[in-house]
C-alpha cells in the first residue's frame, strides 16, 4: 500500500458516503488510469434506481466499457470501497481491467450486515479472478476501518 493508493480509496470511500446520502447502500467506485487520474465515478443505485444489478463497480464498468477499449481498460485499476461481490468482480473481469484495490473486507461486511444480507455470495472477489485465465491484481483489504465508518448505523 502506497500514498497513491490511500489517497484513490479515500476517493472510493468518498463515492460510497455519496451513495448513502443519495438513499442507497454505501457502497462506491473509481475508475483511475496508470497515471493515477480518476477517469469515472460510479456509486451504488440499487434503490433509487430499482435495480439489482445496479452495485458500484457495475454502473463503473457500464461507464467505462462504453467511454474506453479493452487495451486501454487493462492499463487502469478500479479502487472500490468494499471488496467486490462475484457480480462486480466478473464486470471488471469481462471489462478487462487488470487491478482492482478495495477497502472494507467481505468478512467484516458480512459481520455488520448478516441480518440484512441473507441473500449474499460467500465467495471473495480473489476466489473469481482465481477462477479465470487471465492475471488481475487483488489488494485489499486498504484502509478497512474508514471504509467501515461509512456503513455505521446503515445495516441496523
Amino acid at each position: 500500500m502506497d500514498t497513491m493508493d490511500e489517497i484513490l480509496m479515500r476517493a472510493a470511500i468518498e463515492v460510497s458516503r455519496d451513495a448513502r446520502a443519495h438513499g442507497n447502500h454505501p457502497f462506491g467506485a473509481i475508475l483511475v488510469d496508470d497515471k493515477g487520474e480518476i477517469l469515472l465515478k460510479a456509486e451504488n443505485t440499487v434503490v433509487t434506481e430499482k435495480d439489482v444489478t445496479g452495485h458500484a463497480e457495475t454502473n463503473l464498468m457500464r461507464k467505462a466499457s462504453k467511454k474506453y477499449d479493452r487495451e486501454f481498460l487493462a492499463r487502469c485499476t478500479v479502487y472500490t470501497s468494499t471488496s467486490p461481490c462475484a457480480m462486480c468482480t466478473g464486470a471488471m473481469f469481462w471489462g478487462n481491467v487488470r487491478r482492482i484495490v478495495f477497502g472494507l473486507s467481505t468478512e467484516r461486511l458480512y459481520a455488520m450486515s448478516s441480518e440484512q444480507n441473507n441473500d449474499a455470495l460467500f465467495i471473495s472477489c480473489a476466489d473469481v479472478i482465481a477462477s479465470g485465465r487471465k492475471a488481475i491484481e487483488i489488494v485489499g483489504p486498504m484502509l478497512e476501518d474508514e471504509a467501515e465508518a461509512v456503513h455505521a448505523g446503515f445495516w441496523s
